[in-house]
């Protein structure tokens, strides 16, 4: 702590440019980390802030259980009450507790959100969007101001999964029907990609998704998360093995995929999305990787606002996520002039390093634009990284 102080007393007499942001890395490769330049000793290295540490212990799927089947009715009474309706903007679905203060849901029901509304019983919850795989359809929820009663499902694991075998899917059924209950068996088994999904013949509906599809012994063994339309196949509907899930909270999984488990089955029965359709998946993809760069190195450029702009910034303008977006403003930040820091050097390092995040999340913008990505979808990625502005559009 006494380091601290003394460097911060030093800084008095020299300009704020020797504390200032390292280099920025290459969008081109957003998971490198680049050689620090004059880097403060707290801050991370360059670019690359070190990873934020989960919020919860690893998690490794339980054996299936041996213990003697429960009755349907004794199993949905356990399972009911730890499974809520999800509403992310105009969007319905359902997810489950696995932990208090934890729920597990699809990625496609919360796609664009950075906070959902859940719905158990009486009680409402905020919960906000933590981690999200599309590679697998699967995203975790962290509960603000959780219950600590609140009940929870166990997580099994695919491996003693069966054919044949009774399983019970819950959910909200067209999004508005909680608690729905479905009853059915294991159909199949089936490896589609990197992903194992479950085949069920119990019935999945819009709403459903993100529920969980749950053994004889109550242990969740799926995540319900597609049906195939009535035209295409009877009784064909799709969960995403849970062991998926385990991955993902032990640090494993990926944010951004070329192919979720919906396209890879699509394309498994013999279709698959247009031209057109693929290509603005691409530019979707390729938009989000120079969004995650950027917020990275937006970080960096967080610390150093906060730094000096109490003693440097007399007035500023305020028009997106982060404060020194002001700099991409005409006259967006008047300086201090009794300030007793070099202000129009720390401006100008501002600057110098806030410029190419501008230039490259323009580029992609338009990139992404000329896949035929909507304005809307770019928005969205834009909130989940704290990248909004309003000058992008213009």
């Amino acid at each position: 702590m006494l380091a601290g102080v003394v460097a911060l007393y030093a800084m008095r007499t020299e300009s704020p440019s020797s504390d200032a942001p390292a280099a920025l890395e290459s969008p081109a490769a957003p998971a490198a980390t680049a050689a620090p330049t004059e880097a403060p000793a707290d801050v991370g290295d360059a670019g690359s802030p070190a990873p934020v540490a989960l919020e919860v212990a690893p998690v490794a799927a339980a054996p299936a259980s041996t213990a003697p089947p429960s009755s349907f009715e004794d199993i949905v009474s356990r399972v009911l009450p730890a499974v809520a309706s999800i509403t992310a903007g105009q969007a319905r679905g359902t997810g489950f507790f696995i932990r208090p203060d934890q729920v597990l849901t699809n990625a496609h029901v919360v796609q664009g959100q950075t906070s959902v509304t859940l719905q158990v019983g009486n009680a409402s919850y905020t919960a906000r969007v933590m981690t999200v795989s599309t590679g697998s359809d699967l995203a975790v929820l962290h509960v603000y101001n959780p219950n600590p009663n609140q009940p929870i499902l166990k997580m099994g694991s695919v491996s003693g999964a069966r054919v044949g075998q009774e399983v019970i899917a819950v959910g909200s059924a067209l999004g508005v029907l909680s608690n729905t209950v479905t009853r059915g068996i294991i159909s199949a088994v089936r490896q589609v990609g990197s992903v194992t999904l479950l085949q069920t013949d119990a019935a999945i509906n819009p709403g459903n998704s993100g529920g969980p599809l749950v053994d004889r012994s109550g242990l969740v063994i799926g995540i319900n998360s597609m049906a195939v339309a009535a035209q295409a196949g009877q009784g064909l509907a799709f969960a995403v093995a849970i062991d998926h899930a385990a991955q993902l909270l032990n640090g494993q999984g990926s944010t951004y995929t070329t192919q979720t488990p919906l396209t890879a089955l699509t394309k498994a029965m013999g279709g698959g999305p247009s031209e057109g359709d693929q290509l603005r998946a691409q530019g979707e993809q390729a938009y989000g990787r120079v969004l995650e760069w950027a917020g990275r190195n937006g970080e960096q450029l967080d610390q150093y606002w906060d730094k000096y702009a109490s003693s440097c910034v007399a007035s500023s303008s305020r028009s997106g996520d982060r404060a020194w977006f002001a700099v991409f403003e005409p006259n967006g930040v008047r300086i201090n002039p009794r300030s007793t820091y070099n202000c129009q050097s720390w401006l100008d390092t501002l600057q110098s390093n806030a410029t190419p995040i501008r230039a490259e999340v323009d580029k992609a913008a338009e990139a992404a634009r000329q896949s035929g990505v909507y304005p809307g979808v770019l928005r969205d990625l834009r909130r989940r990284h704290r990248m909004n502005w309003t000058g992008w559009d213009r």
